[in-house]
This record gives C-alpha cells, sequence and structure tokens, in this order.
C-alpha cells in the first residue's frame, strides 16, 4: 500500500491514473507496491509472468529482449515519469516479452495489473485517453522500426541524431551507454562511436562528453560513410 504523499502525487499526475475517481486511485494504491532498485538489479525477466506494470519515479530502467540467435536487444530505456509494461493489459499475453532491469538506482511504483483492467472496464471513458496515449507510442515504434530497416549504419546513427535534436529542441544529451544506444540501432557499440568521430571530422557534430552539438543540419541529413 502507498502512503507516501509524492509517490501518491507522483502517480495522481500520471495519464494512466489522473482521470480515475476518487475511490478507484485510492483502491489502485492500497494494491500497488512501492520498490526500489539498485543499479543492474533485474525487476522482472523475459519470460515472466505479466501481472503488473510499473510507473518508474526516478533513475532509468533498460527494456531487454533475446533474440532467437541469443543476441540480446535493447528495445526501450525508461525514463522517471514513464510507464511500461501496461500495453500487455490489453494484449492478453500472459508473460512479459522483454527483461527489465536498472541502469541505476531507481524507485518504482508497481501496479496489479488485473486489478487495474477490472477498473477500466468500469470506467470505459478512461480508455478513450488510453488510446491515444498507446497510438502515439505505437508510432514511435514504428519509427524505430523503419530506422532498423535502414541498411547503411550511418544513415540509422542520422535518423538517431535527427530524432533526438527534434525531441530536444537543442543539444543532444546522451542519458544512456553507447553500447546501448548502438544495441537499439542494431550497430556494433565500435561502429557507432566510429560513425560518430567520422561526423565530428567532418565537421558535422561537435561532442564533449555526452554532450552532442550539430553543426551543419543539412550535411547531418544527407550525411552517408
Amino acid at each position: 500500500m502507498l502512503t507516501d504523499s509524492n509517490t501518491l502525487t507522483a502517480l495522481r499526475q500520471h495519464h494512466l491514473f489522473g482521470k480515475l475517481p476518487a475511490a478507484a486511485f485510492h483502491e489502485v494504491c492500497g494494491l500497488a507496491i512501492f520498490r526500489r532498485l539498485d543499479g543492474g538489479d533485474i525487476l522482472f525477466h523475459q519470460g515472466d509472468v505479466a501481472d503488473r506494470f510499473y510507473l518508474l519515479l526516478d533513475g532509468q530502467m533498460k527494456l531487454t529482449r533475446v533474440l532467437p540467435e541469443g543476441h540480446e536487444k535493447l528495445v526501450e530505456v525508461i525514463h522517471a515519469g514513464q510507464s511500461f509494461a501496461e500495453a500487455l493489459l490489453f494484449s492478453g499475453a500472459p508473460n512479459y516479452p522483454v527483461s527489465a532491469s536498472a541502469l541505476k538506482g531507481s524507485s518504482l511504483v508497481s501496479i496489479d495489473g488485473s486489478h487495474y483492467r477490472r477498473i477500466l472496464e468500469e470506467q470505459p471513458k478512461i480508455c478513450l485517453d488510453l488510446l491515444a496515449t498507446f497510438s502515439i507510442r505505437l508510432h514511435q515504434r514504428l519509427n524505430e522500426i523503419d530506422t532498423l530497416t535502414l541498411a547503411n549504419a550511418s544513415r540509422r546513427v542520422v535518423r538517431f541524431l535527427c530524432q533526438e535534436q527534434e525531441a530536444c529542441n537543442g543539444p543532444i544529451q546522451l542519458n544512456v551507454p553507447k553500447r546501448l544506444i548502438a544495441s537499439q540501432l542494431g550497430i556494433q557499440p565500435e561502429t557507432f562511436s566510429r560513425i560518430l568521430h567520422r561526423m565530428i571530422d567532418a565537421g558535422v557534430i561537435a561532442m564533449e562528453r555526452r554532450n552532442i552539438r550539430i553543426l551543419d543540419t543539412p550535411s547531418l541529413v544527407n550525411y552517408c560513410d
């Protein structure tokens, strides 16, 4: 059961819970569990029973999937304020298709999935708002698929930088290790670093530690190594 006022406020401000009637919200909080993870801790493994979903309060989580050939693929990095695994409530999938682990110390709220779904069945108007959110996330996944279908590694990096620049509306900050970004792009970490250095040498970008500035947007868009 959740009792901390800051945690309750964070939960209430999230789109999955903001429009719940007070009584339903208190029910959810009564069955919710606060979790604290250290960096490297596993929250759940791919294939575990998917009976709960999560809201990340602080820290960073990574979602990974082991492919049939045995390689681990980064699916998504979860940041504070984001929820994850909630889509399984509606897909009917009995097991998590990914593993979740903490990139650094993280605090989460764990929500009982079947109870939350029952509340939604009693409050159908809320479902329309959720559909809009899921639609946005679907478009994000389609963009990622488009990136992975680009055969040239340089073009994948270009697309990544362009998307990050648009999202940040300014300098790009790499908040996760380069090896995870490379995994998400389907390339080797060495390849990712090599392409960035070639872009620096070409005067397309400037990089200081984990911050990247786009110096020449047209050249970046047309960059092909």
